[in-house]
């Protein structure tokens, strides 16, 4: 049986690339009616009905798969984020943060628009980028015509399954559109009113680039936490989860419990109130959660 990966889904069909051929394909029907559904990065098991079209018979086992983009099998996320014109959002990328922590994706935060920071502003992300580093993400910053680009992404794109995600408007397509110029993809235009991007992409696809692929992922503006249960929100913030360790409840909170080693962490300044702050919340979101039947 021929085997090959998913690179697109599109209006039904999914197009696996096995060696040198593009197969269309379509879907079991066995695979509706017990709810699974083929993603973007799956690996599968196919057959060839006619000139180049097929039926998958088989979804291979994943390493891991998210949601919201739909992609399999992924090495890692790059989140891009704009540091002006939309203005940063440490809130929206702990979100990002938490949800890939959960699924296991190892996370890269990319900031963009450098180069339109006054001085003050400047100053106020490198504060963000020196705290993210600490908890141990690696952070890359560019900028519109950076010549230095391809030398800071190449070597990390390599023989990597990469997620590019990022609200909209951030510079997602115009970093693509450095990276693989022939592609030209087109750039988002930013709403002045609204303060974000009108979205551009339609469709998941894997991009060739570098030696790796990328999947350029529809515009969104968050994931939310649907299968993160309370207990295991602490693992998603690295820092709190290895001052857990030290609580005296197994299973702690660190809301109101006494003898709370992340609580003292935040009050002897050693973890950043704005990232205990972002737990509070999340944790209240998951607590408030409607029942899933």
């Amino acid at each position: 049986m021929p085997k090959g990966q998913i690179r697109k889904a599109l209006s039904g069909f999914y197009y696996v690339q096995d060696g040198e051929q593009l197969i269309q394909c379509r879907g079991r029907g066995v695979f509706r009616n017990k709810g699974i559904t083929p993603l973007v990065g799956d690996y599968v098991e196919y057959e060839v009905e006619g000139n180049n079209d097929g039926t998958i018979t088989a979804i291979l086992e994943r390493k891991n798969e998210l949601v919201r983009p739909p992609v399999a099998n992924i090495d890692q996320a790059i989140l891009v984020f704009s540091t002006k014109k939309p203005a940063f959002n440490p809130i929206l990328l702990d979100r990002f943060l938490v949800v890939l922590e959960s699924f296991q994706v190892h996370p890269i935060i990319c900031l963009t628009k450098t180069d339109l920071l006054s001085e003050k502003e400047l100053q106020e992300i490198e504060k963000y980028k020196a705290n993210y580093e600490a908890i141990g993400y690696r952070i890359i910053e560019t900028y519109k015509d950076d010549p230095n680009l391809l030398t800071k992404m190449i070597p990390l794109l390599q023989s990597k399954l990469t997620v590019l995600a990022g609200q909209s408007g951030v510079g997602k397509s115009t970093l693509l559109n450095t990276l693989m110029p022939e592609l030209e993809l087109k750039t988002g235009i930013i709403s002045e009113a609204l303060g974000r991007g009108k979205h551009t992409t339609r469709h998941v696809e894997l991009i060739e680039i570098a030696g790796g692929l990328i999947a350029d992922t529809p515009g969104f503006s968050s994931f939310d936490f649907d299968r993160i249960e309370k207990e295991e929100l602490t693992q998603c913030f690295p820092e709190l989860f290895v001052l857990s360790e030290s609580c005296k409840f197994r299973g702690c909170l660190h809301l109101k419990e006494p003898k709370c080693a992340v609580k003292k962490a935040v009050e002897e300044k050693k973890v950043e109130q704005y990232r205990y702050d972002h737990y509070l919340q999340f944790l209240q979101e998951i607590i408030d959660r409607k029942p899933r039947y």
